[in-house]
Formats: structure tokens, C-alpha cells, sequence
């Protein structure tokens, strides 16, 4: 391994573990009791229920959750193509760790979905396609709206069929690509009238934010320098 490589993997190790600490664990959070009536034990709540009833979120939350854990997945399946195509052992590391993080955020935003009473998947993606024929099933699929920055069905057969560095040049354009597609989404949440005002989604989309810049900053770092 070159001195520069050296150097690089040092840095995006060190970067993500920084970026993979957990943050306080449930036995950490400050316990909250309820006086019962005269006579009865007092009842233990979680902060959430503590707080009171959720309001009810915006549309354009909704549709953020529902788009992100789509964009996601697909962050996900391209991570998965690594092992068999890539022994970049810096960029294996890199997308080890999207995988995780990017597999518990989707959990995270299916239960926060649930937990306020709405679909996981956005209706389209929900679509019965029973009796539809494989033509049409493709058609459907280049119809379905792809969220910012998710690489196109021909962006990802070819990122399938590559191999060595011709894989690892397509796998960091496309990831950065994806990732930007991330930040645009969550500027629009943002930039939503009404929107953004649940503070667990708040302090969620501002983690992606954050987590996404850094990465593609890491990203951009191991591309040859024409390629930036």
C-alpha cells in the first residue's frame, strides 16, 4: 500500500468509527414517573409518552420517510454488490458502513411510520402486481419517480457487470451521487412550509445531512483527481 493510501485509510477509519459511536443507551434515559391515585404505585413512562400525544405529522414529512427508505434501499443493494466485485479493502470499509447505517435508518423509519399510523412504502412502490406481465412490470418500474440522486436501472446493471477499479470508479460516482440526491431531499423537507416541525424527524434528517456531507467529502477524496 502507497504512503497516500496509508494515509486515506487511516483517515476514513478513523472518521468512521468517530461516526459510528452510538449515542446514550435506553438504560441512560432519565426515568419519568406518574404519582397514581391515592393508594396506587406511581406508573413509569418513557419520554415519548411523557411529552403527550404526537402531533400529527405533515404530508411532506410522510412522503420524506416513505421516498428516504427507498433511496436507502438502494444504497443498500449497491453495497451489497462489493464483496464479489472489489478488494478495495479502504472502499469495503466505506461501504461496510453505509450498509449498517443506512439498514438501521430504514428500521428507525418504518417504526417512526407506524408509530403515527402510516404506510412504510410510498403508494406507488405499493402497487399490486399480480397478473402484470414482466413487460409490464418494467414499464412500470421506469415509470415509478426515482427519488434525487438514485442511480438509474442502467446506472445499476452496469455497476453489476463491473469488476476491480472499473467497479470501485462507478461505485464512488454513483454514491456520491446518491448521497447529493440525499442532501437535496432533506433541503426540501426543509425548505417545506410546516414541514421538519417533529423533532425526532428534525434531528433525523439533520444526522443525514451531516453524515452524508462527510462522506462524500471521503468519497470524492479516494477518486483519481479527474474523476472529482
Amino acid at each position: 500500500m502507497s504512503p497516500a493510501s496509508l494515509v486515506l485509510s487511516t483517515v476514513l477509519l478513523s472518521t468512521l468509527a468517530a461516526s459510528g459511536q452510538s449515542g446514550p443507551s435506553a438504560s441512560d434515559a432519565p426515568k419519568i414517573v406518574q404519582p397514581g391515585a391515592p393508594g396506587q404505585p406511581g406508573k413509569l413512562l418513557t419520554p415519548e409518552t411523557a411529552a403527550g400525544p404526537r402531533r400529527i405529522p405533515a404530508q411532506a414529512d410522510i412522503e420524506f420517510m416513505q421516498g428516504m427508505i427507498m433511496h436507502h434501499s438502494q444504497a443498500v443493494e449497491m453495497t451489497d454488490l462489493m464483496p464479489a466485485r472489489t478488494r478495495n479493502k479502504v472502499l469495503r470499509a466505506l461501504g461496510q458502513k453505509i450498509s449498517v447505517s443506512q439498514t438501521d435508518e430504514i428500521r428507525f423509519m418504518k417504526e417512526w411510520l407506524r408509530d403515527r399510523g402510516q404506510a412504510t412504502e410510498m403508494p406507488m412502490a405499493g402497487m399490486d402486481m399480480k397478473g402484470m406481465d414482466m413487460k409490464g412490470m418494467e414499464h412500470m418500474h421506469h415509470d415509478m419517480p426515482l427519488m434525487p440522486g438514485m442511480l438509474s436501472p442502467e446506472q445499476m446493471k452496469a455497476l453489476a457487470r463491473a469488476k476491480g477499479p472499473k467497479f470501485d470508479q462507478l461505485f464512488l460516482t454513483g454514491m456520491i451521487q446518491h448521497h447529493k440526491g440525499a442532501l437535496i431531499m432533506v433541503e426540501d423537507l426543509f425548505d417545506t412550509p410546516a414541514a421538519g416541525q417533529d423533532a425526532v424527524l428534525f434531528d433525523f434528517a439533520t444526522d443525514i445531512d451531516n453524515t452524508q456531507l462527510a462522506e462524500i467529502k471521503i468519497m470524492q477524496s479516494m477518486l483519481p483527481k479527474e474523476r472529482k
